[in-house]
Parts: C-alpha cells; structure tokens; sequence
C-alpha cells in the first residue's frame, strides 16, 4: 500500500471514532474506498482504454464514478481533519479585513496622511525615506529603512545619520518610529474603509468606530457551537494563533460566553504572566489565543520592564513604547524576546505535539520567512503526525494560477501528503489536485466567512 493511501487510512481509523455530532450534526457518510492510483493515472488512463462503442462508455461511465467518488472522499477527510479533537488555527491579517481593518497598501496610505499632518520632523524624515525607496514600498519598507538608519545612528558617535542629505538624530528617528506606530495603532483600533467605486474613504474614530465584529463571532460559534459539538468533554483548548494586533478574536470569545487564556493576569488593566519557561496554559478552559506579533492593547512599561494590557487612553501604568511586532523586516529577530519568544515557544509545542493534530491556517500570505521556518520544521520532522489545512487564494499570472510558494513547496515535499489546500480554484492534496474545481465562479471557501460556513455545514455545502 502506498505511503498516501496509509495516511488516509490513519486518517479515517482516527476519525471513526468521533461521534456522529461532530459532523456538523449529520449522519456519518459512508466509508468510501479510495483508489491506489492518484486522479491523474484514472482519468489518463480513459483515453487509452480499449474497446469501443458501448465498452468504451461503460469504461468512460466507470473512471468518471471513481473519480467523483475520489473528489467526495477528500472532502470527507477534510471534513473529518477540521472536526479533530487536537486542532490548532492560524489566523493572519485577511480575516480582519471584513471587519474594516485594512490591508498593507491602504494601511500605508493611512499612516502617511496622518503623518502629514504633522509639519515637523517625523514629516520630513518619513519624506527623506521615501525619497530613497522604490514607489511600490510600504510601510513594512519604510519602517524597515527607519530601522536600519537608527541602527546606524545608535552605532555612530555623533548619534546622527544622512538620509537624502538631511541629517536627524538618534533621537528624532525615535520618535518618529513612535509616531508611526501610534498612527498604526489608531487605524487597527478604529478601522478603515478604502474608497471604491466612487464611494469616498472612511476613517473610523473613537466616537465612530468602523471596526465591524461580525465575522469574527461567527467563526467563533462554528467552532464552539458547531464544530465542537459533543467533543468539550473530550478534548483540550482550541488553540488560536493569530499575527493580528486587533483584539477582535478576544473579543468574539467573551461575548460568545467562551473562557479563554491569554498570558494575562489581571482584569481591565492585566500583567503579563506567563513569559518562556513557564507551565503550559491549562487545559481546563475553552481556547488559547496566543498573539504572536502582540497586540494594540499590550504596552511595555518604562520602569519594570513588564507587559502590561490595558485600556484605550489609559495613563497608567507609565506609558512606554507599544509592545508590538511592528510590520518591518526586524520581526524575526524580536521574536526572538519575551514576551513573544515565549509565544513562538507555545506555537512550535503545538505543532510538535506527539499525537495526531491539525494545523488550520486562514487569512495568512505565507510571507513571514519566521513563520514559515516553524511549520515547515514541524512538518518536517520524522515523525511528525501533524496535517496542514490552509485556506488561500491563487493568484492569477501570465501562466495561469499561482500558489504562495511555500503551500506550492510544500505541498510536493516529502511529507507533501499530509498537507491540504482549499483555494478558489479547488482542494489540493499533497501533490494533486486541484480536486472539485469550480465550473464558473470561484470558490470562496479560502475566506474568513467561508471557513465558517464550511465549519458549519461541511465542505459538501459549497456543491449542494
């Protein structure tokens, strides 16, 4: 027997065991046996059958049967993967994007107007660095830039630098780096909606906040109260990794009356706990959220050095910088630091974790190389018995459509057959696929509402 047809044997013998409610409160499909050969062998080999007439449909009759029973098949285990009593979820920036939080480029935008405002020296710094950068940069480049000339600055004995001819201090290049933060904070907090279609951009306020929760409580009741049905006795936390700054996922689980752990101890204003080397977070709560690149509610304290969460314009404890992984080329090294060395450390335990579990990943680019290098370490291993289910987009390019690479490596790897793909174009298992490929419109079973309807309905609603 092949290696792909025994994982999907340890697959279903895992699941068979799950109650019948698990499965978004339908009976259990049937068991159906899948074929040793992959889907491209059945088909190619219609062609080339003998016969003719009658025995030549009857042979085309027959392949087309297998190969739709193929395609339900890895539905069913998708189905199964996602009802997992061991699931971890990584959840990146696209799912707050229908929740008003925008995007890199229009968060760019956003941050350069606020700073116009401003006519003194983070005005003409952010100027100088653009005026050195490609038109195309970001606020991911231009924080970077600015990074790397504070390094410079901090290393000179003047504490001064050159930046398109104008020289600014160590001390400018600070605060300027505060103000983009802050600039980047008040957009998470209060949202934002770009201009389209004629329709003028909405900057959201605190007397008008534009952020929109919706979808985040939604996904939260299809895993509670759907995809969780009849397990809450059976198994642990569901863990939720995310690399967003919003509170929106914390949020979503208190006002669906779901306990969950954080690292903070404390009420409205929390201390940080939890650091590296501490117990594992308690199994006796409903989830872990676990923010990988910190949040806008986290701030480091000038004094103590400790992390503190707190409230929108609070003044104690003494303010110090916010504690975030800001979006620049530098986050590899401070992941390296408490407290988010200990978050990497909760994140890479859960990947490594000796029984079968599941990795879930929506709304994530696959562009964070520190990221990346966790999974495909995990995933890697021997002795790894952890499935890889991402939901992603294909890009469209001159040759067609395009994976992010990594799914694209990964995928055709060794331990490819333990990783799925859901895009807009179909369900890819390892090296094959895409299986069930849509006969007009896309799919949108990769976005953050259709991992939810999916987690509530099965992946067999999208064809119903």
């Amino acid at each position: 027997m092949s290696r792909t047809s025994k994982e999907t044997t340890r697959s279903r013998s895992a699941s068979a065991s799950l109650p019948n409610d698990v499965r978004r409160g339908k009976p259990e499909p049937p068991e159906v046996t899948q074929p040793e050969a992959p889907e491209e062998e059945t088909l190619s080999s219609v062609g080339d059958s003998p016969g003719t007439g009658s025995e030549a449909h009857s042979e085309r009759n027959r392949s087309t049967d297998r190969a739709s029973l193929d395609d339900t098949s890895h539905l069913d285990q998708l189905d199964r993967h996602l009802a997992s009593p061991n699931i971890s979820w990584l959840l990146g920036a696209g799912i707050s994007f229908s929740a008003n939080i925008p995007l890199m480029y229009p968060l760019t935008e956003r941050v350069l107007a606020i700073i116009s405002n401003d006519r003194g020296k983070p005005l003409e710094l952010v100027d100088s660095l653009k005026a050195e950068l490609s038109d195309k940069s970001h606020i991911e480049h231009l924080l970077s830039h600015l990074g790397d000339y504070t390094a410079l600055a901090e290393r000179s004995k003047t504490g001064r630098v050159m930046v398109s001819g104008n020289e600014f201090t160590r001390e400018e290049l600070s605060a300027t780096h505060a103000t983009i933060v802050n600039a980047i904070a008040e957009t998470v907090r209060w949202g934002l909606v770009p201009p389209k279609n004629g329709s003028p951009q909405r900057v959201g306020k605190e007397s008008d906040s534009l952020v929109d929760i919706t979808e985040h409580s939604r996904f939260v009741r299809a895993c509670f109260l759907t995809a969780r049905a009849g397990l809450s006795e059976r198994r642990g936390p569901l863990r939720l990794f995310t690399t967003n700054y919003d509170t929106l996922l914390e949020d979503a689980l208190a006002l669906s009356c779901v306990r969950y752990w954080d690292g903070f101890e404390g009420g409205a204003v929390a201390f940080r706990a939890h650091r590296l080397g501490s117990p594992d977070p308690p199994n006796n709560i409903d989830a872990h959220v676990v923010k990988l690149h910190g949040s806008i509610d986290w701030l480091l304290g000038k004094d103590d050095g400790r992390v503190w969460r707190v409230r929108t314009g609070d003044k104690y404890p003494a303010n110090g910088r916010t504690a975030l992984i800001y979006p620049q080329s530098t986050k590899y090294l401070a992941a390296q630091r408490d407290p988010f060395s200990a978050q990497f450390a909760l994140f890479r335990r859960a990947l490594t974790n000796s029984a079968d579990n599941v990795l879930a990943v929506c709304g994530y680019s696959f562009g964070d190389d520190h990221i990346n290098d966790e999974v495909e370490l995990s995933m890697s291993q021997q002795d790894s018995r952890t499935t890889l289910i991402a939901f992603a987009r294909e890009e469209q390019n001159d040759n067609g459509s395009r994976l992010p690479s990594a799914l694209e490596n990964w995928r055709r790897s060794s331990w490819g057959e333990r990783v799925y793909i859901a895009t807009n174009k179909g369900l890819y298992v390892g090296g094959n696929g895409p299986y069930r490929q849509p006969t007009s419109i896309d799919l949108d079973w990769w976005t953050f509402q259709g991992v939810s309807r999916l987690l509530e309905n099965g992946a067999g609603s999208f064809w119903s």
